[in-house]
């Protein structure tokens, strides 16, 4: 028996490793196993696959590149004015994690990918049994589950820190599961609003915050002169800014040469991130330029994915999982609605976000935030596209600038109390600076009652999303077309 699960375990580390924490085949293989279930030819299906696969890695190089060109800068903020502080960044969390897990529990951080199978477990169990749940969304997100697992592995450990190994994994996984499928849930209509039936959920680290936004934002509509981005024609020479690619590469050109003109020549030399002799001016003209040239690159990538993933999941959605939908990278929402709704969105959340890491210093903070650029960037960006979808301009500008101040203070609060700010990270994305510290506060003071509370609370969600529109709630999935129709 002992052989046997020994080879089980095996066999999930390897898809685990290789499929499931691999975003890009994980997708490639949901459009593969589509397109066999519909029984579409064998060359068909595979060249399904090659297209979703290759699709998705372009988009990985697009968000990939975004972040990899400026989390040095952002980091080099820290290096450079000798701040004693922490840096809101999902990969530094993971690191200080992995760093602290064991020296303040005395437990692995191997346990968090058990913890992910669980989890994963659940979240297809709540949709497969739709009907009771109301429940229509699977988190596919390989990368950002491993990181997310490994978080709420810290915070379930600090508030049941005796709690057995195979509790803890149980506990966490249910939490986990029912996060996973009421957060992408809760996108579902938003999503298919903004792509007009493009068939995919969020699933990320912003689920809750993005619909909350995206649901005030509906606010705006009743002031008619509040136009969306799209709607504005700039006159004169401001006319420039009614190109997209243009308009970002002049709003990055401003807001990342404050930047590196603030960390100066000298450091950005000694710190490697310029050539002994480079001109200055060139080095931050093409790192600000380069912003432009990824987030074409990512768009590129969801354009390529997105059709072949929708197609090919009816062939799940009407065998494996019933009007199922799978939740992928919030990255996938930017080549939707206005092109300009992502700089303006990163813009207005880093004027948060930096407004609130000056009160932290101002009010002598006992710990102090760098910001991140994945939550500074992706967070605040898809805030801007569904605000900007649903409530006009001023909410495109207005809940970005919002959240960055919510990111910011959020963070600080829970990783200190919990302890993971001393290690030099925290995941610091929407929803981990507000519902998960909400959850911890339950767990921590009510004990396995907050447990029940917070399970309760999540599954309680989906029901009252029902209740709003029966008739529409599974139709916008099934029928996008009939759903429009029947609204009109």
């Amino acid at each position: 028996m002992e052989v046997v699960g020994d080879f089980l375990l095996r066999c999930w580390d390897y898809f685990a490793q290789n499929i499931l924490m691999q975003p890009a085949f994980l997708i490639g293989f949901i459009v593969l196993i589509g397109y066999l279930l519909l029984k579409r030819p064998f060359v068909e299906c595979v060249a399904g696959f090659l297209k979703a696969t290759v699709g998705y890695l372009i988009l990985t190089i697009g968000s990939g590149g975004l972040v990899n060109n400026f989390r040095p800068i952002l980091v080099g903020l820290k290096e450079r004015f000798e701040l004693d502080a922490m840096v809101t960044d999902p990969y530094f969390g993971q690191n200080a994690i992995t760093a602290g897990i064991e020296e303040r529990f005395g437990r692995t951080f191997g346990d968090t990918m058990l913890l992910l199978l669980i989890a994963f477990v659940f979240n297809i169990l709540l949709v497969r049994f739709k009907k009771y749940t109301k429940l229509r969304a699977v988190f596919t997100t390989g990368n950002v589950q491993v990181q997310q697992a490994a978080t709420a592995f810290w915070l379930l450990l600090f508030c049941f820190p005796d709690l057995g190994r195979i509790e803890v994994l149980l506990v966490m996984g249910l939490i986990l599961g029912c996060y996973w499928a009421v957060g992408s849930n809760l996108t579902v209509g938003i999503c298919q609003d903004l792509t007009e039936g493009a068939g995919f959920a969020i699933a990320h680290q912003q689920m809750f915050g993005v619909y909350f936004f995206a649901r005030l934002a509906e606010r705006f509509k009743k002031n008619k002169s509040n136009r969306k981005l799209e709607d504005v024609e700039l006159p004169g020479f401001l006319s420039v800014f009614n190109e997209n690619m243009v308009s970002t590469s002049i709003l990055m050109l401003f807001f990342f040469g404050i930047i590196l003109v603030t960390l100066g020549q000298d450091y950005l030399i000694t710190a490697g991130f310029m050539a002994e002799g480079q001109s200055f001016l060139f080095y931050i003209l093409q790192t600000s330029l380069m912003f432009a040239v990824y987030l074409a690159i990512l768009q590129l990538g969801v354009r390529t994915f997105v059709s072949e993933l929708t197609e090919s999941f009816q062939g799940i959605s009407n065998t494996i999982l019933p009007g199922a939908v799978p939740g992928i990278d919030i990255a996938a929402t930017f080549a939707f609605g206005s092109p300009n709704a992502v700089t303006v969105g990163f813009l207005f959340g880093a004027l948060g976000q930096f407004l609130m890491i000056a009160l932290l210093i101002l009010f002598r903070s006992p710990t102090i935030v760098i910001a991140g650029f994945i939550p500074l960037f992706f967070d605040n960006a898809a805030i801007a596209v569904f605000a900007n979808n649903r409530g006009g301009i001023k909410a495109a500008c207005l809940f970005p600038f919002l959240s960055g101040i919510i990111q910011i203070g959020g963070s600080a609060l829970i990783a200190t109390w919990v302890g993971l700010s001393q290690y030099g990270g925290y995941l610091g994305m929407f929803d981990w600076a507000t519902v998960w510290p909400f959850f911890t506060v339950l767990m921590k003071f009510l004990g396995i009652i907050g447990v029940v509370l917070v399970v309760v609370i999540l599954l309680v969600i989906p029901q009252l999303q029902y209740r709003r529109d029966p008739e529409g709630y599974f139709l916008i999935v099934d029928d996008y077309d009939a759903y429009v129709e029947k609204q009109k």
